[in-house]
């Protein structure tokens, strides 16, 4: 059975206040990447490792880090969760910046609203190196979860942004492999185009605080460089095959340059029989959920999550 269920998220008197600390962070950001031509790599990662600082640490959460499949992160262990139950988080960042430490908070408060456990990857970055290395690297650590004990259809992969991109793409590398791939899907403002030419580029580009046509310009080249064709389906699930893609859930900013990635990919999925759920946060901006703990409208968004994931 296939839903296309759009959530037009309601946003209160609070939420507006609380949506300014994300806003805020990313127009600091836009200021600082302005104004600082010579800008090297090093220092543009750890100016993404701020992500975190909108997200309230979450509350009987402990942290481990380990290696899975060659690739390290971080495990989020809510107290109590099903340890059967597993969210492999592939952190956003353009697959050159963001870390598993600027995502361990989001992947916790999920975790914890899913009542399963979370690895957040720490896989092999751009330009450094392109693609397909942080997709083999998920397969790989997906492919040792299994190896584990965990039960394929036991673990979800999920991401924001460009590891949005990568939470797909992982189940399609399954998938085109023949090999059993995860349960479920899930989508935080997923980056997919990379021919960059998504309608909300345009349109939202007054009202999106961080992502601009020339910032994913330069993500991409780091990414696929000068030899691989950005309508790769690996590399742009936009271009994919979704029969018998497990269930999806997608989330995005009604506000954010990316909406359209969104929501192309669920029109996509949804026309190959994938049961498909969109939610759509109403003057939200890019990767909203990073608002964890704090805004009551992600509080909801993640009990809609919660209750998806357990039916």
């Amino acid at each position: 059975m296939t839903t296309n269920i759009a959530e037009q998220s309601a946003v209160t008197s609070t939420d507006v206040d609380t949506q300014d600390k994300l806003r805020e962070l990313y127009a600091d950001w836009s200021q600082i990447m302005a104004t600082t031509p010579d800008l090297t790599m090093r220092l543009f990662r750890s100016i993404f490792d701020e992500w975190h600082q909108p997200t309230v640490e979450p509350e009987d959460v402990t942290y481990r880090e380990d290696t899975v499949g060659g690739v390290p992160g971080i495990w989020c262990l809510p107290a109590g969760a099903d340890k059967s139950k597993v969210l492999l988080y592939t952190h956003g960042g353009g697959f050159a910046v963001g870390s598993a430490s600027s995502h361990r908070k989001l992947a916790a408060h999920v975790a914890k609203a899913l009542g399963s456990v979370s690895f957040v990857l720490d896989y092999r970055r751009a330009p450094e190196f392109q693609h397909p290395a942080q997709v083999d690297d998920g397969v790989a650590a997906f492919e040792a979860l299994v190896a584990s004990g965990i039960a394929p259809q036991d673990i979800t992969t999920i991401g924001d942004s460009a590891g949005g991109n990568l939470a797909i793409a992982i189940a399609l590398a399954l998938k085109e492999q023949g090999k059993p791939g995860p349960g479920r899907v899930i989508a935080f403002s997923p980056w997919l185009d990379m021919e960059n030419k998504g309608e909300t580029l345009v349109s939202n580009n007054d009202t999106d605080a961080l992502i601009t046509p020339g910032l994913l310009e330069g993500m991409i080249a780091g990414v696929l460089g000068d030899t691989i064709d950005p309508t790769t389906p690996l590399a742009n699930p936009l271009h994919a095959d979704f029969t018998g893609f497990p269930a999806l859930y997608v989330t995005a900013g009604s506000v954010e340059s990316l909406l359209d990635n969104a929501t192309r990919l669920a029109e996509r999925a949804q026309a190959a029989g994938v049961d498909v759920t969109l939610s759509i946060g109403q003057g939200q901006q890019h990767v909203y959920p990073f608002l964890a703990g704090r805004s009551e409208l992600v509080a909801d968004e993640l009990g809609k999550l919660a209750a998806w994931y357990r039916s």
